[in-house]
This record gives C-alpha cells, structure tokens and sequence, in this order.
C-alpha cells in the first residue's frame, strides 16, 4: 500500500510537439465528421434526403442543409469561445470534440425520406446544425493550445500550423473513406447502407481524439490569466463585451483575411465533386480521386509552408496566396471543363497548395492579433465569421452562377474577389512575426 501511496502521479504533457499532435487530432477528427457530410451532400444526401424529379434542385437542397452547418458556427464560436476564455483551452476542445461525435454518429443511423418523410431532412438539418455549433470553438482553441505553448519561439507559425493540417487530413479521411465504400460496393448497397459506415466511424475517431486531447495540460499564457483576473476581478467582464469593444478592427482584418482561402476551399475541394458528376457527367471517382491528392499535398506543404512564414513574415504569405486565389479561380475551371482526369487532378492540386499557403499562417496571425484574455473568443468568431460569409454559401453561389451563366468562368470570377477582399485586409494588417503574446497583455 505504502509504494502505491509513494507512485509519483502521471504528469500531463506540455511539450510543443506532444500539444501540436494533440491537436492535429482532434482537428482531423472534427473536420473529417465536417467534410463527410459535405462529400456525402454531393453523392448520397441529395438523392435519399431530398428526392426530386430535378437532379440540380436535390442538389441544390443537399448543399442548403451543407450550408446550414455554418449559421451555427459563429453561435458556436462565441458560446465557446466564451468558455475557452473563463474555463479553459482545453476543457471547451474537449467539449467541442464530443458534440460533434455524437451528431455525426447519430447521422449514420437516421432513416431516409422514402421511411420517415419530411421528418429525415428535418432531423439531418438538426444534427448539421449541432456539427456547425461544435466546429464554431474547435479551430480557434486548437490553435491557442499550440500558440499559447510557443510564446517565445520563433517557429509559432510551423507549431500552430499543425491544427491546420487538420482540415485537409480530415478531408482526405473522409473522401478516401466513401471512395473505398463506393468502389468496392454497387451503387445500390451504398445509397442503401455503405455511406453509413463512414459515418460510424466518428465513434472510434472521437475516442482517440478524446485521449490525446485529456493528455495536454491547460496553456501556460490562460493559467496565467486566470490569476491576473482573480487580483483585478477582471473575470466580472464578458470577453465577447471586451473583443467587441476593443478589438473590433483585429476581428474584420482576421475575417477579411480568410475570405480568399474560405471561398477557395470549398470550391476546390466540395464543389469540385458536384462540377465533376453532376455538371460534366463524370464518374464519381473522378473528382473523389483529385480531392484526394490535392489534400494529401495541402496536409505535406503546410508545415513546410509555415516555416517560411517564420522567416518572411505573415503578410508576405498571405498576399501571395490571396494573389494566387485571384488568378486560380479561372485556371481551375479551365482544367476542370478538359475532363481529361490528370487536368482535374492539377486544378485540385493548385486550388488547394493556394489553400495551404493560407493554413500555414493564418494559425500564427490571429493568435497574434488579441491578447489572452479574449484570444479563443477572438480568434473563433474571426475565423467563423469568414466561414459564414465566405465558405458556407460559397457551393451554393458557384451553383447558381453556372445555373445563370452555363460557365465556371463566372464561378472565376467570384473568387477573384474573394482574393481581392484578402489582400486588403492584410495591407490592413502589421507585420506580427517578431511579436511575443504575452506583450499583447500588457
């Protein structure tokens, strides 16, 4: 008894590449639950949730109830991050993480439109709804846990990268997954029942996510916030009463910076599968292997990426991309109207590295803009608001513009402004790079 009495306790790890795996982990985990519903809206949703004798209005419904995930981010984010800012970084990620593997589990089970009716839709849009709430706080906390470790490094962009490298691994789960299900399955056993099989794969995901997260302690830079609080009374303020206030011009310079990259995304890595079977008449396959590739080179360059933003600076790597996002809305659909399968798989590849020259940075830059005391609420409603504005409609808007213009040139041409509304918001901006986070506070 004396020498379990006498066992030192297991310590928690606070080494920056044990808190950066951890949360890759739970990142990949969220947007693979994420981005599985915007694949399966695509091929599966719009067929056995929204019947229609016109294949583009079940498309069209599919990618709504897509869209409707993200008019509860920015709830999330600011109930959230709220959280994350008076109890803790990692007690609101863990939070964060079960929310979204209940709703994406409870969808593998939910019976189609042709048993329930009007009820099946009714229930997906509920249970998106919940995915969009809990994906509201998961970015902006799993980047202060990486950010707030590396106050004094000079390599903060390549650590707090790698919670960015969980949105293209979570993709690149998710795709791979109902690619394998639906080459190996006819397509009458998966509309039926292998789709489903990806989304039971949440549970399994979520409990790993779930143990490496339990694994990280709380941030050094939020312990020591707390106890300023206590002395000032300073915890009595609302962070999102304080965000508002006083850092209102950091939130639009942070949004506005994303809106290239939002818009960007979605088009080449959801949209891209809709233009490829629904608009060239493609096999599924086509477009399901593009996005594959194009996110394994996203989930490689954006350390590598990263570590030339610690040399160069935020701004430089952001102006490029957004640069990028400019010209690259117009080759993209030039590729994709080829059908030829190795064009597709480069306009993906393309899209996609303009991606991960965002990713690479854009961790860094908002944890640099707000002090700790509103930093999860700051860098999660940024981040969410250019999620609402930009990605979620972005599917939507590109379908409608082909729908009015019979052409991926005017789909172009809006992200051409995407990228234009980009680079201002980072002329906006100062320089951060050589910024420690604890000088914010002061």
């Amino acid at each position: 008894m004396s020498e379990i009495a006498s066992a030192p306790k297991i310590r928690k790890h606070t080494s920056l590449p044990t808190v950066a795996a951890s949360s890759l982990a739970g990142t990949a985990v969220e947007w693979y639950d994420f981005f599985l519903y915007g694949t399966a809206a695509a091929l599966v949703f719009n067929k056995l949730f929204f019947p229609s004798s016109d294949p583009f209005v079940s498309t069209m419904l599919a990618m709504g109830t897509f869209a409707a995930g993200f008019l509860a981010r920015p709830l999330g984010a600011i109930v959230l991050g709220y959280l994350g800012d008076k109890k803790g970084r990692k007690a609101t990620l863990v939070a964060s993480l079960m929310l979204m593997g209940v709703s994406t589990t409870l969808i593998a089970i939910i019976p189609t439109y042709a048993t329930i009716g009007i009820f099946a839709p009714l229930l997906l849009l509920l249970l998106r709804l919940i995915q969009g709430f809990a994906l509201g706080g998961e970015w902006g906390g799993a980047v202060l846990l990486v950010s707030e470790y590396s106050n004094d490094s000079k390599r903060r962009a390549f650590w707090a990268s790698w919670p960015n490298v969980g949105p293209p691994l979570g993709n690149l789960l998710a795709a791979g997954v109902l690619a394998v299900l639906s080459a190996t399955l006819p397509q009458e056993q998966f509309l039926a029942w292998g789709w489903r099989i990806a989304f039971g794969l949440s549970a399994l995901l979520v409990v790993i996510g779930l143990i490496l997260r339990l694994y990280v302690e709380e941030t050094p830079l939020f312990k020591a916030q707390q106890e300023k609080n206590k002395e000032s009374n300073a915890h009595k303020k609302s962070p999102l009463t304080v965000l508002i206030r006083g850092h209102w011009r950091q939130i639009l310079i942070a949004a506005g910076s994303r809106m290239g990259e939002n818009a960007g995304f979605y088009i080449y890595s959801l949209f891209i599968i809709t233009y490829v079977t629904e608009i060239l008449h493609l096999d599924r396959g086509v477009g399901l292997t593009a996005v594959m590739i194009g996110q394994g080179v996203a989930v490689v360059a954006i350390p590598l990426m990263a570590i030339l933003a610690d040399k160069l600076g935020r701004r430089p790597i952001l102006l490029t991309a957004s640069g990028a996002t400019v010209v690259w809305g117009f080759v993209f659909f030039m590729l994709l109207d080829t059908m030829q399968s190795g064009l597709i798989i480069l306009a993906a590849v393309g899209g996609l590295l303009i991606f991960a020259a965002y990713s690479s940075v854009i961790g860094a830059f908002f944890s640099e803009l707000f002090p700790t005391e509103v930093r999860y609420s700051g860098t999660s409603v940024s981040y969410n608001i250019a999620s609402l504005v930009a990605g979620s409609l972005s599917p939507l808007i590109a379908l409608a513009l082909y729908q009015a213009f019979g052409s991926g040139l005017a789909i172009g041409l809006y992200l051409a402004v995407m990228g234009l509304v980009s680079i201002i918001s980072v002329l906006c901006a100062k320089e951060t790079k050589n910024i420690k986070l604890t000088d914010l506070d002061a």
